[in-house]
């Protein structure tokens, strides 16, 4: 008997320690190294005593080279768009899951509202090197919007879609085109050129969630990644 409980104790642990693995790193030289660009980490990072130069932001030229550290949102705020748009970008994840022990997102933001405060509210559609996205978004606590559950709770991962690239292995490279559309009264993600998921704007916009899609648009990394950014632009359609 007291050898089966042992065993169920190392097991209950496995996960734990598996997450205590993957904590967030720090950046050396970290900060943003865009001029006009700004950065938030997450309120759950912050918590940590982790910090905005723990990550870092440096652009290329018309690129971007992200490396974090904490998860993280990027923005300048002259980047602004309102009524019916399409914000896009290529990632590149040259070397996949290389700062982790798990895939990790990364992508679009739109609908950027009092960003860098305590009510800030944006959403993103970010992609997954194992073939899997996320629509998720702050308002100010966080709220998912696609990835239901049997029991109608929402799944904390991402969700599949033969669409999305999937790195070979872990250290491949990994290359994501994404894009995020606002037309009429609704919100679609594509990647590489796919439609993946279309929302309506009452699953967006509202309490607990975004103020309105109107507004700064940026990019988001989650924790320990690495990846360039590159084509980040924004049309009117």
């Amino acid at each position: 008997m007291r050898r089966a409980i042992a065993v169920a104790a190392i097991i209950a642990a496995a996960p734990l320690s598996l997450n205590a693995q993957d904590a967030s790193r720090t950046v050396s030289g970290g900060g943003i190294l865009a001029a006009g660009w700004a950065g938030q980490i997450d309120a759950a990072e912050a918590a940590k005593n982790l910090k905005l130069t723990d990550s870092k932001l440096m652009k290329m030229g018309n690129d971007f080279h992200v490396t974090t550290g904490p998860a993280v949102a990027y923005w300048n705020p002259a980047n602004k768009a309102t009524g019916n748009y399409t914000v896009t970008a290529k990632f590149t994840e040259a070397n996949f899951m290389g700062l982790n022990d798990h895939p990790h997102p990364y992508g679009i933001v739109i609908g950027g509202n009092d960003l860098g405060t305590e009510t800030q509210s944006y959403l993103y559609c970010a992609a997954y090197g194992n073939g899997t996205y996320i629509l998720r978004g702050f308002g100010p606590a966080a709220f998912q919007v696609n990835g239901t559950m049997p029991d109608g709770t929402r799944r904390r991962g991402g969700e599949a879609n033969a669409a999305i690239s999937k790195a070979a292995a872990k250290g491949a490279s990994v290359t994501q085109e994404i894009a995020v559309s606002v037309k009429g009264d609704e919100v679609s993600c594509a990647i590489n050129g796919t439609v993946v998921g279309t929302y309506p704007k009452s699953a967006i916009v509202g309490t607990g969630k975004l103020k309105t899609t109107d507004g700064v648009y940026g990019i988001r990394f989650g924790h320990n990644t690495e990846a360039v950014v590159t084509g980040f632009t924004m049309k009117k359609n």
